[in-house]
Order: structure tokens, then C-alpha cells, then sequence
């Protein structure tokens, strides 16, 4: 029977069923300074409302800059790489 992986290594985005997989990486751009966590990953089309960003952050694995994240509110800055499943968004 094979042992299970530190659970910080299974939810890693980089892993899938000890295999390295590759994400789909796109630019998002914005106008200002900086972008709430909740606002990029609707104006990426990850979501469809904002209303949806809590369940989704309870259901799955988001990750920016390699950092396991659980708040909507996260205040991202252009060169910022968020990983939610096999998508990756890079603020630009």
C-alpha cells in the first residue's frame, strides 16, 4: 500500500497523481495598481459573480505565487501568478 503525500503536497497546482502537470497560463490585465483576489478571477471568466468566489475558494485550490490563498479579498499586483486547477492568470 503506498503512502500518502503531505496533504500540502497533494493539493500542490504543479501535481497531479505524482506527475508534474502544466497549466494553461493567460495574461489579465488591469487598469489600476492592484485587483481584489474575487475581481480577477471574474474578470478572468473563472467565475460568473462575485457571489460565487467564497464557494469556490471552499471547493477548490487557489494559489497565488505558489501560496495556498483562501481569501477573496487578497490584493494582487501586476506580476502576480494565481493558479486555480489547470488554469494559471498572470496580473499584468
Amino acid at each position: 500500500m503506498r503512502a500518502l503525500a503531505p496533504r500540502s503536497d497533494r493539493e500542490h497546482p504543479q501535481r497531479e497523481r505524482g506527475r508534474y502537470a502544466r497549466a494553461v497560463a493567460s495574461d489579465v490585465p488591469i487598469r489600476e495598481e492592484t485587483i481584489r483576489l474575487g475581481q480577477l478571477l471574474k474578470l478572468a471568466g473563472v467565475i460568473d459573480s462575485g457571489s460565487e468566489v467564497k464557494a469556490l475558494l471552499a471547493e477548490t485550490p487557489v494559489w497565488v505565487n505558489d501560496e495556498r490563498e483562501t481569501r477573496r479579498g487578497r490584493q494582487l499586483h501586476r506580476g502576480d501568478v494565481v493558479r486555480v486547477g489547470r488554469r494559471e492568470l498572470r496580473v499584468s
